[in-house]
C-alpha cells in the first residue's frame, strides 16, 4: 500500500480506489466525508463501544467488534462481555478525529455505537424504535408508521427525534434521563411499539417473525440492552453510499432515504447539526409504560419459541 497523504498523523492509503461495488464513490470520498462531518459524527460515537462495518476490496462487507491487534496503541478501548458471542470483546472508543480517520482508512464505512456508554453499561441513554418497511422500498408507508410512534410517544408524554436509517427505514430516538435500568427501558420500548400498533393495526405490526407481518411496517422494539444502532450521519454499505440522516418530523413526507449520500449530505447541512438540534431533552419513563412493557414478551425470545413450535408441528 502507498501512502497518499497524512492527516492528524494518520497515513491514508489507496484513496482513489472504489469504496465498494455500486457505491459510486472512492475511499477518498469516504475519508473526506467523515473528516468534514467529524464535529457532528463524533458526539454520537464518543465514549460508546463501537462496532464498524468494513469493506475490503474483493471481500464481502463484515462487522468488526474487536479492535484488531495491529491497531495503533493510541486508540482507546474498553473490554466488555458480549452476551451474543459469549466472550470478552475489546471495543474501540472513537472519541477524536485521529481515531475516526484511522477507521476511515481501514475502509470502515458504517459506524454502530451502543446505546450505552462504556462508563454506564447498565443504563441506556436512549430508547430506540427501528421501523422497517415490508418487502420493497415503500418509504411513504414507513413515514405513516412513524406517525403512529410519534402519537404513541405524545400520548405517553414523551418526545423523540427521527432519522433515516440509511437503508429503507427510520429510527426514532428518545433521550433518557440518567440511571434508568436496562430492563425498564427495554420494557418501555416494547410498550410503545405495542401502543403504536394498536393505533393502526392495518399499517404496523410488532410481529418479529417475518412471515407473520402481512405486508405491514415492522415496529422493531429489540434495539435495547447492549444493542447497537447505526449513528446519525454514518454512511451505509448500500448502492450510492447513502447516510443515516436526521429529518424533522414534519418533513418526513418530503424526503427519501436516497436523498442523503456521502456526496450530498454535507452540502445539505450548512453549518448546523440537526440531530443535536432536533433531539429533545432527556426524559423519564412513565411508570405505566414500563409496567405495561413488562407484561409483553421479549420479541426475540417469543419468536424463538414460536419457531420451535411451528417446526414441531410441521414434523408432526
Amino acid at each position: 500500500m502507498t501512502t497518499d497523504e497524512v492527516r492528524d498523523q494518520v497515513p491514508l492509503t489507496n484513496l482513489d480506489q472504489p469504496l465498494f461495488d455500486d457505491a459510486g464513490v472512492t475511499k477518498r470520498d469516504l475519508v473526506d466525508y467523515l473528516d468534514m462531518m467529524r464535529d457532528r459524527i463524533l458526539p454520537a460515537l464518543r465514549a460508546r463501544p463501537l462496532s464498524v462495518v468494513r469493506v475490503r476490496q474483493g471481500q464481502a462487507p463484515f462487522m468488526q467488534k474487536n479492535v484488531p491487534s495491529y491497531a495503533p496503541s493510541w486508540i482507546r478501548t474498553v473490554t466488555l462481555w458480549a452476551e451474543t458471542s459469549r466472550r470478552e470483546v475489546s471495543y474501540a472508543l472513537c472519541d477524536d478525529r485521529r481515531t475516526l480517520l484511522w477507521f476511515a482508512n481501514q475502509r470502515a464505512v458504517e459506524y454502530h455505537p451502543t446505546l450505552v456508554t462504556a462508563a454506564g453499561w447498565e443504563h441506556p441513554t436512549h430508547l430506540v424504535l427501528d421501523l422497517d418497511p415490508p418487502a420493497g422500498d415503500d418509504f411513504p408507508m414507513v413515514v405513516r408508521a412513524a406517525g403512529l410512534i410519534r402519537q404513541a410517544l405524545a400520548d405517553a408524554g414523551l418526545a423523540g427525534a427521527v432519522k433515516t436509517s440509511g437503508a429503507k427505514g427510520l429510527h426514532v430516538f428518545v433521550p433518557l434521563r440518567e440511571g434508568l435500568a436496562m430492563a425498564d427501558v427495554a420494557a418501555a420500548t416494547r410498550a410503545l411499539a405495542a401502543r403504536a400498533e394498536r393505533i393502526d393495526p392495518g399499517l404496523a405490526t410488532t410481529a418479529f417473525i417475518r412471515e407473520d407481518r402481512e405486508g405491514k411496517v415492522f415496529l422493531d422494539s429489540t434495539r435495547a440492552g447492549g444493542a447497537t444502532v447505526v449513528a446519525a450521519y454514518s454512511p451505509r454499505v448500500r448502492p450510492g453510499a447513502p447516510v443515516s440522516f436526521p429529518v424533522a418530523w414534519d418533513d418526513l413526507d418530503r424526503v427519501a432515504p436516497a436523498d442523503f449520500t456521502v456526496r450530498t449530505a454535507a452540502g445539505l447541512l450548512g453549518t448546523g447539526d440537526p440531530w443535536a438540534e432536533l433531539m429533545p431533552l432527556p426524559q423519564d419513563l412513565p411508570a405505566d409504560l414500563v409496567e405495561e412493557g413488562h407484561t409483553i414478551p421479549v420479541a426475540r425470545v417469543q419468536a424463538m419459541h414460536e419457531g420451535k413450535r411451528r417446526a414441531r408441528a410441521r414434523r408432526g
